[in-house]
């Protein structure tokens, strides 16, 4: 075992020594686990014996800090990709999310929720009534509330019930009056209206009454209208919210993986209020689109302000699988309504649109993030950084977001090109089943999230939760990649693409610190290092791995202080004069 010793540093003055328990460091070191890992001024400075630590580094002024026997201390753990001020706007709104993270069961309790959300002080401030998280997979009727199911919630407010999936969403008539949304309306570049049975005329002006339902490009601005609507009290704590309950589930550095330039001015006004900063690190992706217009706004960078940082920009290239608007090569297996038989869901730009942001991307030493969960949107961006990278060069780090239907030859041009595959692995416990009844099929469902076949690779591939589309749950990440067990059926979904619990915890740790470009200073626990820790009730490299979905968060700690549990002495600013900005996600 190592004995490492952080050059030029002093001794004998931690400021904090952990011991006990199991220490996971998450490096290539196959000797004995170390006992003991000091701590000053947030830096790793002695990771080795727990005797040699006490001689070094125990001061007057140290703290000693004993693990249980069953827990574990592992590296801080890194949102690979996330929306973290989606977060906070999913915990503000009505839930409407199934068991086990709600209790929606149809859509008598979703509307019962969301009335309860327009009773409330948040609720009776905003101008919408609105609420997230509804699944029709889920919903014991099978299908989406329309415009009429929401009418019974009010009909003197618009009314929006967001889908989980965060592509496609529900209003009713008088949210669909304040979109202008009428049977004269054509279906936006990109989206759908869906519409009752009465479909188009000869003369092509009429194209079906709306029935409430909004695909992506179509229900992006009854997102925007409707979290614009919300007061600035409430919209200026989305980000301290969702930075708590990411800290909540072990996480020390997250994501805002969509934000407007409006949103990122917003961020930055956050961040300067806190007096030291934010809590844990906020790396930001601008929308492309909106970047290649004004890139000076971005301001992309390496090095933390107040603890946020714009890295790049995302990229959307499809939808959504579960909501079957993600773009595949093959038809999928149940079409939406009104849908066709050879329906495959449909591309967000074209190649030319994609290839010309992926440029801009580069040019501007952007870090390029892309949503494809569809092969066929995957086949396209393989495409356009394959053109890209033959004029700007390697090591770009390209990241393809979600991943869920990529094939084996996709993922071995992936290697080829140095993008790294950041999957979705809680799809396989959420909607496995329904992949395989509705979606795909039970031959395709099984390879969805194939993480096996990057291991096979040696590629270091990361998982997320893609929050507020999921809860921020590592411990789920953890446990989907190695069990691969479906929420319905409790069925294992293609055991073949199981990963050991190391490969799962490598996902959230070094892995995501190297998407980030951050592998120097996080991701593992090495001298030198940040001392980014989470503490766990047990150690997932040793547990049974149906036990791993189990474990609990003790504490999350950033740079040696703890954040969670929050400290009531460190409240988050409340920022009452904050503008409201539309906090609304691609997720």
């Amino acid at each position: 075992m190592s004995q490492a010793i952080s050059p030029g540093a002093r001794s004998g003055d931690a400021d904090i020594i952990f011991s006990g328990g199991s220490i996971v460091t998450v490096t290539d070191d196959k000797s004995a686990a170390p006992e003991a890992v000091a701590v000053k001024d947030g830096r790793i400075v002695f990771v080795g014996n727990l005797s040699r630590a006490q001689a070094a580094w125990q001061g007057p002024e140290t703290r000693m800090h004993a693990l249980l026997p069953d827990q574990a201390l592992l590296p801080g753990f890194i949102d690979a990709h996330g929306h973290v001020t989606g977060t906070g706007l999913q915990a503000t709104i009505a839930n409407l999310l199934a068991a086990p993270d709600g209790d929606v069961t149809d859509i008598a309790s979703l509307q019962d929720k969301l009335r309860e959300f327009a009773e409330s002080e948040v609720g009776k401030r905003s101008d919408w009534i609105i609420g997230f998280g509804y699944d029709d997979s889920m919903l014991a009727e099978g299908k989406h509330p329309t415009r009429h199911d929401l009418d019974v919630v009010s009909t003197e407010k618009p009314v929006l019930a967001i889908h989980q999936s965060f592509h496609l969403g529900a209003v009713n008539s008088l949210g669909l009056e304040r979109l202008g949304y009428t049977a004269m309306t054509p279906d936006p570049e990109g989206g759908v209206i869906r519409r009752t049975l009465e479909r188009a005329t000869e003369s092509g002006l009429v194209y079906g009454e709306p029935n409430g339902v909004l695909e992506e490009t179509a229900f992006n601005p009854a997102a925007d209208l409707a979290v614009a609507g919300m007061d600035p009290v409430d919209s200026g704590q989305f980000l301290p919210v969702g930075l708590l309950s990411a800290a909540s589930f072990g996480f020390t550095t997250v994501q805002e993986g969509a934000a407007s330039l409006e949103v990122l001015g917003l961020m930055r006004q956050v961040a300067d209020a806190y007096p030291s900063g934010l809590p844990t690190d906020v790396v930001v992706y601008v929308k492309a689109g909106q970047a290649m217009k004004s890139p000076a706004t971005v301001q992309a960078s390496q090095e933390y302000t107040k603890g946020l940082r714009v890295a790049g920009v995302k990229l959307v290239l499809d939808g959504s699988p579960q909501g079957r608007t993600a773009w595949l090569t093959e038809p999928y297996l149940t079409p939406p309504e009104d849908q066709d038989e050879e329906y495959c869901g449909y591309a967000t730009l074209p190649d030319e649109d994609v290839l010309a942001q992926v440029r801009a991307g580069f040019a501007n030493n952007w870090h390029v993030i892309a949503h494809v969960n569809g092969d066929a949107a995957i086949d396209q961006l393989i495409r356009c950084v394959r053109s890209a990278t033959k004029e700007a060069g390697q090591d770009r780090r390209t990241t393809a977001i979600h991943c869920q239907t990529a094939r084996e030859d996709q993922i071995e041009a992936f290697r080829e090109l140095g993008i790294i595959p950041s999957f979705f692995s809680m799809h396989t416990y959420y909607w496995g089943d329904w992949y395989g009844k509705t979606v795909l099929g039970p031959e395709r469902a099984v390879d969805i999230s194939p993480a096996r076949w990057a291991v096979d690779r040696d590629m270091a591939y990361t998982s997320h939760h893609d929050a507020p589309v999921a809860l921020p749950n590592s411990i789920a990440i953890l446990s989907s990649q190695v069990t691969r067990v479906t929420r319905t059926s409790g069925s294992v979904l293609g055991p073949d693409q199981c990963v050991s619990a190391l490969d799962a915890v490598k996902s959230i740790t070094i892995n995501a610190a190297r998407q980030y470009f951050e592998e120097d200073t996080k991701g593992s626990i090495e001298v030198g290092k940040l001392a980014d820790f989470v503490i766990l009730s047990h150690n997932p490299l040793t547990i049974p791995e149906r036990k791993i979905k189990d474990i609990t968060v003790v504490e999350t700690i950033k740079e040696g202080r703890t954040v969670y549990p929050p400290s009531p002495t460190r409240p988050a600013p409340v920022l009452r004069k904050a503008t409201p900005a539309a906090f609304a996600h691609h997720c």
